[in-house]
This record gives structure tokens, C-alpha cells and sequence, in this order.
């Protein structure tokens, strides 16, 4: 088996990468940052970020694991004391892999460009200088004009992260949706938005269309670019999946239970 890792980079995490590295070629397990099977994330949610971008391009080809140096995280639930643990259990190939829906944007741009990319947790949009004002489409028909600070489109298993602080619904992860939450939205006598977060099926779309000519502001998980000349941005549950190895019960609501209520 083929295998990488991706670092946090701080002294622990590239302690856990070294030691992990030498485990697993002791074991047979080859080494390769290209075409991996499995991908090895030390750090936190952040880093398994980092990784899946960096194989955004072969997801049906490789599986996700991640040990948490920090807080205990939605994707990285094994403890740097469980390392060898893990390897163990790579080694004889005892895992099942899990398949987590993902959010499809395409951004069309006015000299008729499409840029597509796929996000594990959200994508957002806003205006740096000025209120955001989008026309908000749900399968091609008009459903209202946004006027706020921005909007959050995210998926299922990034319903926990933006999506939650900006007040949106928590999503189990294997649900085939799509979540629209407002930041900030204008209501009052004149203008109007529903308020709430918007849950698409995978067999429904939202396009966002700009009402003036302005610059915007995205964000791809950790990714943040300037969009100028943007015609439309289309989104929708992708058609691809993120993978995930996992070796032991992973059970979603304790994991939200234990991050937002315990106080343990």
C-alpha cells in the first residue's frame, strides 16, 4: 500500500510524521506523496484540509485518516498516543472506508471562463467594501435578492464549522446535501430575505448572480481569492466524494456532543 502524510508543521506533528513514516515502511508500506492510497493528516481539521485539496484531483482513489495534535477534531479522531495503534491496523489493512458528500462550485466569469472546485466543508462569498447584493436562484427560478454581509454555502460535514457560527442547522455527514446560510442579512420594511438556512437534496442547485458590477470576495475551504468580472457562481452536491479510512465507530453525534455541550 501507498501511503502519505500531511504535517501541521509544528514540532509534534513532524515528530508523529517522522515516527509514522518509519513504522509504516518497517511494515512494507511505500512512501509516495503523488499517487497515495491513504493519506495521514497530523494536526487538526485545518491540516486534513490541506490534504484533501492536495488530492482533490484522485478522490476515488484515496482515503483519508487524521491524528489530532490539538483539539480533538470532526476528521482527525486518532490520539498521537494511538500511533502505533494506527499503524497496526494500516499495516494488516483493517479498515473500512466511508464516503462523505462534497460541494461543487462553478464560477462563471463574464469573458465566458468556468473555473470548477470542490469543497470538504464550504465555500463563501461576500463583498469587501460594500453590502453583497446577489439574486438568489433555486433550480432556475428566482427565489430572492440577498442584500447582508455574505452567504455560506456548505456541506454536510462542514456544517459544523462557519456554517454552525453563523447560526445554520448541523447536518449529519452522510446526508447528500447542501446547506445556504445568510451572514448578516438586511430585513426590514423595504427589503427582504427568508432568514433562515436554506437545505438543498443533491438533485437541486442554487446560483448566486451578481445584481452590479462589483468585486467579491470568495473563500474554498481555506483557499481565499478575488472574483472580478463574475457573470454567476453555481452550486451543488458534487458528483465526487471525500473517502475516509476508518478502523473503529465514529459516531457523529457524540463527536458533536463532546465539541459543543460536554463539559467535560
Amino acid at each position: 500500500m501507498r501511503f502519505s502524510i500531511q504535517s501541521r508543521r509544528d514540532p509534534q506533528s513532524n515528530e508523529l510524521m517522522e515516527l509514522a513514516k518509519t513504522y509504516l515502511t518497517d511494515f512494507g508500506l511505500i512512501l509516495d506523496e503523488e499517487e497515495p492510497e491513504i493519506v495521514i493528516s497530523i494536526g487538526g481539521d485545518g491540516t486534513l484540509l490541506h490534504a484533501f485539496h492536495r488530492h482533490a484531483h484522485r478522490l476515488d482513489q484515496v482515503a483519508f485518516v487524521g491524528i489530532h495534535t490539538g483539539h480533538l477534531g470532526f476528521y482527525a479522531d486518532w490520539k498521537p498516543s494511538e500511533l502505533e495503534k494506527l499503524v497496526l491496523s494500516i499495516a494488516k489493512n483493517e479498515f473500512n472506508v466511508v464516503e462523505y458528500p462534497l460541494l461543487e462550485v462553478q464560477v462563471h466569469c463574464l469573458n465566458s471562463e468556468t473555473v470548477r472546485y470542490l469543497a470538504l466543508n464550504e465555500a463563501t462569498i461576500k463583498s469587501p467594501d460594500v453590502t453583497l447584493v446577489m439574486d438568489v436562484e433555486l433550480n432556475g427560478n428566482q427565489f430572492e435578492r440577498f442584500r447582508g454581509d455574505g452567504l455560506c454555502v456548505s456541506t454536510p460535514s462542514g456544517s459544523t464549522a462557519y456554517n454552525k457560527a453563523l447560526g445554520g442547522a448541523i447536518i449529519h455527514p452522510t446526508l447528500p446535501a447542501i446547506q445556504i446560510t445568510e451572514m448578516a442579512s438586511i430585513n426590514n420594511r423595504v427589503f427582504r430575505t427568508v432568514g433562515s438556512s436554506l437545505v438543498l437534496p443533491a438533485h437541486h442547485n442554487c446560483t448566486l448572480k451578481p445584481v452590479k458590477d462589483q468585486q467579491f470576495t470568495m473563500t474554498i475551504d481555506h483557499k481565499h481569492f478575488v472574483q472580478s468580472d463574475l457573470k454567476w457562481i453555481t452550486f451543488n452536491v458534487a458528483a465526487e466524494k471525500v473517502r475516509f479510512a476508518r478502523f473503529r465507530p465514529f459516531p457523529f453525534w457524540e463527536r458533536v456532543h463532546d465539541s459543543f455541550v460536554s463539559n467535560d
